[in-house]
């Protein structure tokens, strides 16, 4: 019996794998094997294809053995130019909102690539969308294909998603009740958990298995994931206690002498957080170390509105006097917020009700009975008549326990700005009118003696000097204080001894 050919032009439409059967008894030729499922249209497209690349200058044999391969570099490049058609379109949408309305949202998006990643996930759906058009669900082609493209579709999401995240991170933070907190820390959570489960679920498709029994073979090694993972989990635990109990946020000044840190928290992610210090140099510590330990936030002292300054002088014991009435209507001259405190002083202790703590008439904490009384009294008010100190804060100047080298007085109050260089130049300011209104009371802080106090003691103990031209701010103060004292017009070297006197 002859057998009977397949008609014209078979050899055009169907694929290379299909077996070339021998026809039946019956003159009709069984339906060819083949790895691709043959719908006309399907077959039609093939043929097109394969005479346009034909036209080109492939050999016509070359190509009825890469059908599979045309058919699937086809689906692939539709969806590319798909992807890259919605991407434009996109794009173009988002630029243009922006060229008439500023949308942070918007320009996050395009600079992590939102739109870009999001439209990636076009090309493997249109594989897996397409391919049952060209292959036989059973065949290996088909499995192989639709394995790789929902791979590679979890992935593009697991991208996408990232920049979603990291999008919304920026929209969040430009929030007023966001703005500082560590949302890096917390958006990278996120970004872990969704990470392992898209691993998860590409393991299973993978392996061919649910993703329920891959998550029970990983419970087998919990204990080593958790060696592997110690610092994420320990940084994820850390993360929510800082952000629960707002401990700390991006711009803080902290201060961790344990670890060397005194500077600004510039970054705060899952596993680190960065302080750059007043040197310039940049420290890394993980985030368990800020719970397990303990650091200094000035975050409040900042949102205060005030800054503390807590500096004193020892004033020598020898110098403490009681005040004269002379002394007290010289000091009258000397600044006439004084003048009135010493005045109101005067008309209470006339009228037999001195209260030299919280008085009835307002006057502030002092005494006129000492020099150093007296001084507290000045002080204060110097302190409370100040441009740069804030009067809604404690203020007060005080006297600490006494030590071997005198009785120390100090300043407590708080600045009206927390800015650095302009604290530091309000606390100089107030201690150097301390340390020069001090003799005007006849007070003098301790200093230990250096070579320059030698030579003066000698200049002044010698009687061949004229005490008067003793250039030493303290002996000179001396003297006059002395003369302006002396009822009876002292003499120098009377003078010379008393002054001589309180430097020893």
């Amino acid at each position: 019996m002859r057998h009977v050919l397949p008609p014209q032009g078979f050899g055009h439409v169907i694929c290379s794998g299909f077996a070339r059967a021998r026809p039946s008894a019956g003159g009709r030729a069984p339906q060819p094997h083949t790895d691709m499922n043959k719908t006309e249209f399907a077959l039609k497209l093939l043929a097109a294809i394969k005479d346009f690349l034909s036209w080109a200058g492939i050999p016509r044999d070359s190509l009825d053995k890469m059908d599979e391969i045309i058919f699937i570099v086809l689906i692939v490049a539709v969806g590319i130019v798909t992807a890259m058609v919605v991407h434009f379109i996109l794009a173009q949408i988002a630029r243009r909102i922006l060229r008439r309305k500023k949308i942070g949202v918007i320009g996050s998006m395009l600079r992590y690539g939102v739109f870009r990643k999001l439209t990636s996930v076009i090309p493997p759906l249109t594989v897996v969308a397409l391919l049952p058009f060209a292959f036989d669900r059973r065949t290996h082609w088909f499995i192989i294909c639709d394995r790789l493209a929902w791979i590679c579709f979890f992935l593009a999401l697991l991208f996408s998603i990232n920049a979603i995240f990291r999008t919304a991170g920026d929209a969040l933070g430009e929030r007023e009740e966001w703005k500082n907190r560590p949302l890096k820390g917390f958006i990278q959570i996120f970004q872990v958990i969704f990470t392992c489960i898209t691993l998860i679920i590409i393991g299973s498709i993978v392996i061919g298995k649910s993703p329920s029994n891959l998550i029970t073979g990983l419970g087998a090694f919990a204990a080593v994931l958790m060696l592997v993972f110690k610092d994420t989990i320990l940084g994820f635990v850390a993360g929510v206690m800082i952000s629960e109990d707002d401990m700390l946020r991006l711009g803080d000044w902290i201060e961790m002498p344990q670890n060397n840190i005194n500077g600004t928290v510039t970054d705060i992610s899952l596993d680190i957080v960065k302080v750059l210090n007043f040197d310039n140099t940049t420290v890394t510590i993980p985030p368990y170390s800020l719970v397990s330990g303990s650091f200094i936030n000035w975050r409040t002292m900042e949102e205060s509105g005030g800054r503390r300054i807590m500096r004193e002088y020892v004033l020598k014991l020898d110098g403490i006097r009681p005040c004269t009435p002379d002394f007290l209507e010289r000091m009258k001259s000397f600044d006439p917020l004084l003048a009135g405190y010493i005045t109101a002083k005067q008309r209470q202790a006339a009228e037999g009700r001195t209260a030299n703590t919280a008085n009835p008439d307002g006057l502030p904490d002092g005494t006129i009975d000492t020099n150093a009384g007296l001084l507290r009294a000045y002080m204060y008010l110097y302190l409370t008549h100040h441009p740069s100190i804030h009067h809604g804060m404690l203020t007060m100047v005080r006297t600490l326990a006494p030590t071997e080298n005198g009785l120390p007085l100090q300043i407590y109050c708080f600045t009206a700005t927390t800015d650095w260089a302009g604290y530091e130049s309000i606390q100089s300011e107030i201690m150097e009118h301390f340390v020069t209104v001090l003799p005007a009371f006849g007070l003098y802080p301790f200093q230990n003696a250096d070579s320059r106090d030698m030579i003066i003691s000698s200049m002044v103990e010698s009687p061949r000097n004229d005490i008067t031209e003793v250039n030493g701010i303290a002996w000179r103060t001396v003297i006059d204080s002395v003369d302006t004292t002396n009822s009876d017009g002292g003499n120098p070297a009377a003078s010379a001894q008393a002054g001589n006197g309180e430097k020893a």
